[in-house]
């Protein structure tokens, strides 16, 4: 097998085996996976132009508006005009959503501190930088 072969092989198995765990946390939480995503998006960049929003999730702005309004009525989000762009929405955690963000973020670095006690701080940088040249493809 070559190492492409191996890399794509063993990526797969990676994102399946994180897709599940993920989907397992959730799951608990009571919130979708699509919800749960945007409220770590926002958690991590803070309050974002829809637009933006979409690109870093992936999807449309349609499909974006929709979600945005379920966690409108939860009460997770709030959404008010760009302060320097009137034609623009503004989407940001709410205090509540921001409690949700710490506690899913916190799930992951326990996770990410269980799959590296075994890798090298060398090894980590190295993957570090290999996952931020890969994700610059997409």
């Amino acid at each position: 097998m070559s190492n492409i072969e191996n890399l794509n092989q063993t990526i797969t198995e990676f994102y399946d085996k994180m897709s599940s765990w993920e989907l397992s946390v959730v799951k608990e939480t009571g919130y979708s996976l699509a919800q749960t995503h945007t409220i770590e998006v926002l958690g991590h960049h803070g309050a974002l132009r829809m637009k933006e929003l979409a690109q870093k999730l992936g999807i449309t702005t349609g499909t974006l508006t929709v979600q945005v309004d379920k966690l409108v009525n939860l009460a997770l989000i709030e959404r008010g005009p760009h302060p320097e762009d009137g034609r623009s929405t503004v989407v940001e955690l709410t205090e509540a959503g921001e409690k949700i963000h710490r506690q899913h973020n916190q799930l992951h670095l326990e996770l990410m501190n269980d799959l590296t006690r075994h890798v090298s701080a060398e090894e980590a940088q190295i993957l570090l930088s290999c996952l931020q040249k890969m994700n610059q493809e997409f």
